[in-house]
């Protein structure tokens, strides 16, 4: 594998970022801009109907966030002309074909001019209505298939999506593709275009039994959940994720296509700086829950590896991956980003991290006061656990709500809070049960082989600057100093 100068192969190039108001999008397009400020164009397609209603995403979601504050010190009053001038906004919709583009001549300029595509696009809500996650995930990237085709100059595309693609299989997970009509758990017959034909028929079914868009909304969420387990996937996400993978291996014919599928995705690493994230992702759950107060016990296998990797390592992947593959057709070239095989950590780390920080700076909630946190109790069954949260806390909610109707809703308020805090812990539990058992390994041959390269090739100093090497992580230094005050900072609210 060649592997020249990253920063030199940036320069004077047209990037079209698809999704780019995703989380890791906005760290993709914040490092380019700071490690190359002569690359050309980005393009960034957002989903807006409208270029006045692309320009408010742009400032809203990406330029005003505190990501871009290390971007602005360096630029200063020059900031806001640059930005202008390098990045081109894309009023598009991925689930559309051609992206439902109004501007034709800024199609052909895009068409004529894009060296390299990168997909971020992604619902990745795993009980998303299966019509908006179908849409998206899966018929999207055919669409930015059959749009990179038109691409004259193209020399890479780079599809993200998510080694969770692999469903609950356990033991060693190569580096593979998903291949269309077989499912992980052996069951035959997926055809996407039945899958489209289903949504269809699904939703025409409750339009015309008068539903309401709430109904139509909860009914395609657990249609969603419905085809995903049929087909041995443990959600809609990672089922319509995997479907995308399925249309690329099948429709790519000679585009130079990677798949980078990073685990589970947090908080900045390094740059621009330590602790960036924004939203609740994944295992923040559990952090966010637990620091507020909400969480006293959960399921999970204590000794079992959780795969979690930095954002900006991620995006340093990425932006190697395209540079290594530029110009360089390849078959099912698909990289692992992840650390459960160099430097895996487990759910006993994260108990005993949450513990000790928020033992050391409890969280002050709305009203001022401090939430003193317990060690979480972890139960490690099904059965197990509804046997607890049935005498723990269904029991005593019951005798609660019956005191509450007898004293005129004289306890309403604390019904309320408790019955909340319940109905927390079990959506969570529903909803990563899947993840908190796996117990899969994943391989990353081709990761490794991508930095070996790059150091063999002469970049060792470009290597600090796209560092993704998990074994540089200390576990313990990061969640305690910098992933946990991260997701105090700007989840908690």
């Amino acid at each position: 594998m060649e592997f020249g100068s990253i920063i030199h192969f940036l320069e004077d190039k047209n990037v079209l970022v698809i999704g780019a108001a995703g989380f890791l999008a906005k760290i993709f397009v914040e490092k380019i801009l700071r490690v190359q400020p002569n690359v050309k164009k980005l393009y960034l397609l957002l989903r807006a109907t409208d270029a006045e209603s692309a320009s408010q995403r742009l400032h809203n979601e990406i330029i005003q966030k505190d990501l871009f504050r290390l971007l602005k010190e360096n630029l200063g009053a020059k900031f806001n002309t640059f930005v202008s001038e390098k990045l081109t906004l894309v009023p598009g919709d991925i689930s559309q074909e051609d992206f439902n583009l109004k501007d034709p001549i800024l199609r052909e300029e895009i068409c004529s001019q894009t060296h390299c595509i990168i997909n971020f696009a992604a619902t990745t809500n795993f009980d998303e209505r299966y019509d908006v996650a179908l849409g998206i995930n899966t018929l999207g990237v055919k669409h930015v298939l059959n749009f990179a085709k038109s691409c004259i100059k193209l020399k890479v595309l780079v599809h993200v999506s998510t080694a969770y693609v692999c469903g609950e299989r356990g033991g060693l997970i190569i580096e593979d593709s998903c291949q269309l009509g077989v499912s992980l758990n052996g069951v035959p017959g997926l055809d996407i275009d039945m899958e489209k034909k289903a949504v269809e028929d699904k939703l025409y079914q409750l339009q015309q039994e008068g539903a309401t868009e709430d109904d139509i909304k909860m009914a395609m969420k657990d249609f969603g959940m419905k085809r995903a387990t049929i087909y041995g996937w443990p959600n809609t996400y990672v089922f319509t994720k995997a479907m995308g993978e399925m249309l690329i291996e099948t429709l790519k014919e000679n585009v130079s296509v990677v798949i980078v599928r990073p685990t589970m995705v947090t908080s900045t690493y390094r740059e621009p700086f330590p602790g960036w994230v924004e939203g609740v992702r994944t295992i923040d759950s559990l952090i966010v829950a637990y620091g507020k107060g909400k969480l006293t016990c959960f399921l999970a296998d204590i000794k079992a590896t959780f795969d979690v990797i930095p954002a900006d390592m991620v995006v340093n992947a990425i932006i190697s991956t395209m540079v290594a593959h530029a110009n360089k057709p390849c078959d099912n070239i698909i990289y692992h980003v992840g650390s459960s095989l160099e430097n895996p950590v487990r759910y006993h780390n994260l108990q005993d991290y949450g513990f000790r920080y928020f033992k050391a700076k409890p969280y002050v909630n709305k009203e001022g006061n401090y939430v003193m946190v317990r060690k979480v109790t972890v139960l490690d069954s099904m059965a197990s656990f509804q046997r607890y949260m049935f005498i723990r806390y269904f029991l005593p909610l019951k005798g609660l709500e019956l005191a509450n109707a007898a004293f005129c809703q004289y306890f309403q308020r604390t019904y309320l809070d408790i019955r909340r805090k319940i109905y927390t812990v079990m959506r969570l539990v529903d909803l990563y049960r899947p993840y908190l058992f796996f117990n899969g390994v994943f391989d990353n041959m081709n990761t490794k082989k991508l930095r070996i390269a790059a150091r063999e090739s002469g970049v060792e100093m470009e290597e600090y600057l796209f560092y993704f090497d998990p074994k540089m992580i200390d576990w313990e230094d990061y969640f305690m100093n910098i992933h946990i005050p991260g997701i105090v900072k700007y989840v908690f609210k």
